[in-house]
C-alpha cells in the first residue's frame, strides 16, 4: 500500500511540476481545482463545467491563452471518458496537445475505487491512515 501512496504523490508531484512550468489543467468543477491546490497544484486550472459555458467555449477560451498542451483531468466515470474524448478531438483541430498521461497514470493506480478528482483527497487520506496503521 505504501508504494501505491508513493507513486500517486509522483504523479501528484510530476503535476504540480508540469503547472508550475505553465501547463494548463482542465478538470470539470471547482471541487476538483480545490483538491488539486491541497496537493500542490498551483498554476491555472480551468472547469470544463461550471459558470454555464459549453464545451466550445471552454475550447475557445483555452485556444486564446496561445498554449500549445493541455492537461486533461477529468473525472474516471462514462461522462468523464466523454469530455476527455471530446475535448482531445476540439483540441486537436486547434493544434493544441491534449495531454491525458496524468489522468490514465492517476486512474490506472487507483481503480474502481475512486472515480473523480475530488475523491483522491480522501482516498489518500484513507490509504495513509491504512499505511501508518500497518507500520
Amino acid at each position: 500500500m505504501r508504494e501505491k501512496e508513493e507513486k500517486i504523490l509522483e504523479i501528484l508531484q510530476r503535476l504540480a511540476e508540469a503547472s508550475a512550468c505553465g501547463a494548463l489543467i482542465v478538470v470539470e468543477g471547482k471541487k476538483d481545482v480545490e483538491t488539486l491546490r491541497k496537493f500542490g497544484v498551483e498554476g491555472e486550472i480551468i472547469t470544463a463545467k461550471t459558470g454555464g459555458q459549453s464545451l466550445l467555449d471552454v475550447v475557445r477560451e483555452i485556444s486564446k491563452k496561445g498554449r500549445r498542451e493541455v492537461i486533461l483531468l477529468l473525472d474516471h466515470d462514462r461522462r468523464g471518458k466523454q469530455l476527455i474524448s471530446m475535448l482531445k478531438q476540439r483540441f486537436e483541430r486547434q493544434d493544441i496537445t491534449p495531454n491525458t498521461i496524468f489522468w490514465s497514470e492517476l486512474f490506472r493506480l487507483v481503480g474502481k475505487e475512486v472515480k473523480d478528482v475530488e475523491g483522491l483527497a480522501s482516498y489518500m487520506e484513507t490509504l495513509n491512515s491504512k499505511v501508518s496503521g500497518n507500520s
